[in-house]
């Protein structure tokens, strides 16, 4: 862990204030909300990335503090949930690392915490976040059951003369019941990852980044064991009830970071190939216009499962301690 200064102490206030505030905007602007709040994790990876675990830890504070007294203690506990401690948690991932001759490597080197593990790590953080929200607002298949009678209603406002089947609204609402947290599972699976990526570019730019740039493309893969969660996801939807809420939920999870790991596998398996920007294009739009094509790219990311670490040698020029 980097030392505490004041320098990283101020860096964690504003992160954690801005935080916060890009929270509270995302409620005032319903159209860029889930931007806004995923947005919302990139000053607390930005402090964490480039000024260390203790930033991030106080950005996170004073990220929950902030809204607590903006707004209320429920909407704290939201954010922190879902966003501050799943950035957090990530930055201090990101910044691990160990001499690489305890893994077989160089005697000259750094080992960094693999990209891997941190995508795994993520599918866990917003698993645990979403159940424990569910459980704080009362969760449950009543309230996607609710949101489908919402539409209707709004169908039948437009044109009268629409009266759906009975059978065929009960058949939509179980099948809502199971998409809807998959959906958002899979949904702040991307978009964190994406602040990921975005913070961390710009901390190199900066010059106060740690861990290396990485290969996307070639490292970019799941653990092998999450398959053993996405399989266990996939069996509990069956099961009904709360544990099918659950289930759909590690399933969104779980398979959104497969489907990174896909792309990613994509992106490295068409490398040098003349036709590889039509394919990479037709492959991005048929997945946006009609989504069944995704299915594609998650068993490409099922079938492509490693651990590539990162390394960086070391020498007596350099001073940076990361974190081990």
């Amino acid at each position: 862990m980097k030392t505490l200064t004041p320098t990283s102490i101020a860096i964690g206030l504003v992160a954690g204030v801005t935080a916060a505030l890009l929270s509270l905007s995302a409620n005032a602007q319903s159209s860029l909300a889930i931007v806004l709040y995923a947005a919302s994790a990139l000053p607390i990876l930005i402090a964490g990335l480039g000024w260390g675990n203790a930033s991030a830890s106080i950005a996170v504070v004073a990220g929950g503090v902030t809204a607590s007294a903006l707004v209320s203690s429920h909407f704290a506990a939201l954010i922190v949930l879902i966003t501050l401690i799943p950035a957090g948690w990530l930055s201090n991932l990101a910044n691990l690392a160990r001499p690489a001759s305890e893994l077989g490597g160089p005697d000259n080197a750094l080992a960094w915490y693999p990209l891997s593990n941190i995508l795994a790590h993520l599918a866990v953080m917003v698993t645990l976040g979403m159940i424990a929200v569910g459980a704080i607002v009362g969760y449950d298949s009543e309230m996607a059951s609710k949101l489908v009678d919402m539409v209707i209603e709004a169908l039948k406002a437009q044109e009268p003369l629409y009266n759906p089947d009975a059978a065929a609204v009960a058949q939509l609402k179980s099948v809502f019941a199971i998409a809807l947290p998959l959906v958002q599972g899979a949904l702040w699976v991307f978009l964190l990852f994406a602040a990921y990526y975005i913070a961390s570019f710009i901390v190199r730019a900066s010059g106060k980044g740690l861990r290396p740039r990485e290969d996307m493309p070639a490292t970019l893969r799941m653990h092998r064991n999450a398959i053993f969660a996405f399989l266990g996801g996939l069996v509990l939807t069956f099961a009904g009830g709360v544990p099918a809420i659950i289930g759909a939920l590690i399933c969104g999870t779980f398979g959104a970071g497969f489907v990174l790991a896909g792309f990613a596998s994509l992106h490295f398996r068409t490398r040098g190939k003349p036709w590889r920007l039509l394919a990479l294009w037709f492959t991005y739009i048929s997945v946006l216009l009609f989504t069944i094509p995704v299915f594609f790219i998650l068993i490409l990311g099922l079938m492509d499962t490693r651990r590539t670490i990162a390394l960086t040698p070391t020498g007596p020029a350099e001073q940076k301690n990361p974190d081990t």
